[in-house]
């Protein structure tokens, strides 16, 4: 071929686009077949298509869900086992509704997707607590006797409590809510507890993004119904004897069998506020080997009380028997786990 006719070729396929800078490619990310419900664990897959059916490699995808109010949350981009399609993990939060997903590639352009989650209403223990509220997985399980703990003993220690901390109830509300948050340093911050080791928080879902908002305390008998949402059934306030009845399960009456972060109660008929709680600590946090449990004792007239941290080794040699915390004690009750601690039979 002469150079002449090598010029026409070129020209000719230039003209065509063939030397032009290639098209973007779009991306597509496909919705889920099928209802998903807003359990906090599933995991969904978003698979994602190039619009000219090249092939899309997960390393230079990047997904992410554009709402943040605990809707969801990106686990990966995975190539799927079955088909060795790429595709973006996705993982409902506990907040039923509707959210955005997007895509993005660096030479695919970017895709979004509408989903919408389902309410999750099961109670699979029967015991009122939904099942989106519990804590399934070791992991968040551990983190939230972690901060359960470690709330309550910071407490103890710090020598100045949050106004709301005036008994033992309002510390297990305390410390149960400020657990399932998310501990950046906004919440640092504005709690006053700069300073704390860092720490995984539950990812499951955080406070108060959930179905139930600032009300986590169950406070009437029954299992869970979806109307239970919007009837009262669930409030920010609860009392001794609720927390132990609707929101706790008991376990043993043996408490060298209690483990971090479960509940001592005791049942004291002669006081104006019978039932009495403590948190079992463990070894503690701030570098005591001891097993510890901390508690408020309440006001007693003009006094207003005070958060103590006691051995557990001291309490059963308490003075007076009936705080001591034995099988033989009618006034214990036993050691009490939360129900969001529960685990599958």
């Amino acid at each position: 071929m002469s150079r002449a006719d090598l010029a026409v070729l070129i020209l000719v396929l230039c003209l065509g686009g063939a030397c032009g800078p290639r098209p973007a490619t779009r991306l597509a990310l496909d919705a889920p077949i099928g209802p998903i419900i807003a359990d906090g664990e599933s995991r969904v897959l978003l698979r994602l298509r190039a619009g000219d059916g090249r092939e899309v490699r997960a390393a230079e995808i990047s997904a992410n869900v554009l709402e943040q109010d605990g809707r969801g949350r990106i686990a990966g981009v995975v190539q799927d086992e079955k088909d060795g399609q790429t595709a973006v993990e996705f993982i409902p939060g506990v907040n039923p509704g509707r959210l955005s997903v997007e895509a993005r590639g660096n030479a695919l352009g970017s895709s979004r997707v509408a989903l919408t989650t389902r309410l999750a209403e099961g109670d699979a223990f029967q015991d009122g607590t939904p099942d989106f509220l519990r804590l399934a997985s070791p992991q968040d399980r551990a983190a939230f006797r972690h901060w359960f703990t470690l709330l309550a003993e910071r407490q103890a220690l710090s020598g100045k409590l949050p106004p709301e901390i005036n008994d033992c109830a309002a510390l297990l509300r305390y410390a149960y809510r400020e657990a399932m948050r998310r501990h950046d340093s906004i919440w640092a911050s504005e709690s006053n507890l700069g300073g704390l080791p860092a720490a995984s928080d539950i990812s499951k879902y955080s406070y108060p993004y959930t179905p139930l908002g600032p009300r986590i305390f169950r406070v009437r008998q029954g299992s869970f119904l979806a109307a239970d949402l919007t009837d009262g059934t669930f409030a920010e306030f609860a009392d001794a004897k609720t927390l132990i009845a609707e929101n706790a399960h008991f376990l043993t009456r043996d408490v060298y069998l209690a483990q971090p972060g479960d509940l001592l109660f005791f049942r004291q008929f002669e006081q104006s506020s019978p039932f009495h709680s403590m948190i079992f600590v463990g070894r503690g946090h701030f570098g005591e080997g001891n097993e510890w449990l901390v508690y408020h004792t309440g006001p007693e007239g003009a006094w207003p009380g005070e958060i103590r941290h006691v051995r557990l080794s001291d309490l059963l040699r308490h003075p007076n028997a009936r705080w001591r915390p034995e099988a033989g004690n009618p006034n214990f009750l036993g050691v009490y786990r939360w129900n969001i601690l529960r685990e599958a039979r």
